[in-house]
């Protein structure tokens, strides 16, 4: 029976224990007409991949909501380029979007993966610094959101920035007219995430001014550039920062996993009167948003 993509990506799971041998089978899917969805399961040759000696913090297991299941329907030997990342995601109904289609094809996700990963593997990677990038198809999933507050000429932020790559996103989704903004409390991972800009499809706005990427509490937002018309938050917060909420434009959404060992993905919404409304599109699992100390240490 297949699972429908809000069924498989909504399914909550919690990370194994920090000495739990973790292997998963990636099965490989032959090219299927684009009319019909391939089967979900088919008994082909697996490609077993052991990640216990890279993981040593089992946080990394984040960024996704159905890690296990969607590896299994996306991933395998085929996924090797970038569009055909963004293709399978579509075949899939992850992403319906033509413009976040043409966004994430246009922003090269090999470029902000670290070496000795599969950058286009439907799977969250390790960045250094008890962070990950999440997996595409959340990616995929953020950005849908929030596209309405991603217009030409809109400001967003990106909360706990990472590598860079979704802020790169909305930078090419708001334009030079806009302004995309992402916050990172590792300074080492600022650095690289603008290195990893300026190789990438949103360099001309790097160097124009539209896109930045600043050292800082991202609870705290930064409002220099406030209010935001969009906010995502890559790290799950135990309660959504009043900070937050308060620079978020009326009619301005934002994106932020909330909760500690059970997290849901909310959508938080801030009406023209100043009111907000919240409410949960799916359960999820991400790294907590935290002090810098706290992260390092792994806490």
């Amino acid at each position: 029976m297949l699972l429908s993509p809000a069924l498989a990506y909504g399914y909550r799971y919690r990370a194994p224990p920090l000495k739990h041998l973790l292997t998963f089978t990636l099965l490989h899917h032959p090219r299927h007409p684009r009319h019909r969805r391939p089967p979900a399961f088919e008994p082909l040759s697996p490609t077993i991949l052991s990640l216990s000696s890279q993981f040593p913090n089992p946080n990394f297991l984040t960024g996704n909501s159905l890690f296990l299941r969607m590896e299994r329907f996306w991933t395998g030997s085929g996924i090797n380029k970038n569009k055909a990342m963004v293709e399978h995601l579509k075949a899939y109904g992850v992403i319906s979007s033509k413009k976040v289609a043409e966004v994430m094809e246009s922003i090269d996700r090999a470029l902000f993966v670290p070496g000795g990963n599969a950058p286009y593997y439907d799977s969250p990677m390790p960045i250094g610094y008890n962070a990950t990038i999440s997996a595409p198809h959340m990616h995929a999933t953020c950005l849908q959101l929030l596209e309405e507050n991603l217009q030409p000429g809109m400001h967003a932020l990106d909360v706990g920035s990472g590598t860079g790559y979704l802020t790169a996103c909305f930078a090419l989704m708001v334009g030079p007219q806009g302004r995309a903004v992402g916050v990172e409390h590792i300074p080492e991972l600022v650095s690289s995430s603008i290195e990893n800009i300026q190789k990438s499809a949103a360099a001309a706005l790097l160097r124009e001014g539209s896109l930045s990427v600043h050292a800082g509490d991202g609870r705290l937002g930064w409002p220099e550039h406030a209010p935001y018309d969009a906010i995502h938050v890559g790290a799950a917060a135990p309660e959504i920062p009043q900070a937050l909420i308060d620079q978020l434009k009326p009619g301005g959404r934002m994106v932020i996993p909330v909760g500690t060992i059970f997290q849901d993905l909310k959508v938080v919404d801030k009406n023209l009167d100043g009111s907000v409304s919240v409410r949960s599109e799916t359960s999820v699992r991400y790294v907590p948003l935290t002090s810098r100390d706290m992260q390092l240490r792994g806490v």
